[in-house]
């Protein structure tokens, strides 16, 4: 398997320049691993992301898969900050824990234009997926 493009300080550095609006300290996202293509992050609880029911809402963990998908194109392309998401679809397999939220990202396909991919998402604790998405990422033509 090929050495990442970028290391987690490396997509850290980067997503807290093009987006300090949502990567910053104390955002509540975490890289906890980046291999080539292959990344896990963390969103840590809040209250604020329950829905009626007691449940993690489904727009944090979408927001969640994105993020990670964005994380393992930089991973695999190294930094393309306009790589955006043109497609994502999100089966919403069981009621997530009120508790962090671990997304795990592999890319099945890299292309020049398009990058595809899946995010398995996990109550923390729990070896059983909360969500299972597929997502497809545009990919900037070099210039």
């Amino acid at each position: 398997m090929p050495a990442p493009a970028m290391s987690a300080d490396e997509i850290a550095k980067l997503l807290h320049e093009v987006f300090p609006q949502a990567f910053y300290p104390g955002c509540g996202l975490t890289l906890e691993r980046v291999e080539y293509a292959d990344i896990r992050v963390r969103r840590h609880f809040h209250e604020d992301y329950l829905r009626p029911g007691g449940t993690i809402s489904g727009p944090t963990m979408m927001e969640l898969a994105d993020f990670a998908m964005y994380v393992a194109v930089f991973s695999a392309i190294g930094p393309q900050p306009l790589a955006v998401t043109t497609n994502l679809t999100i089966n919403f397999l069981r009621k997530p824990a009120q508790a962090d939220l671990i997304a795990d990202a592999k890319l099945l396909k890299v292309g020049k234009r398009l990058a595809v991919g899946e995010v398995a998402i996990y109550s923390a604790g729990s070896d059983e997926p909360v969500a299972h998405v597929t997502a497809t990422y545009s990919i900037p033509a070099q210039r």
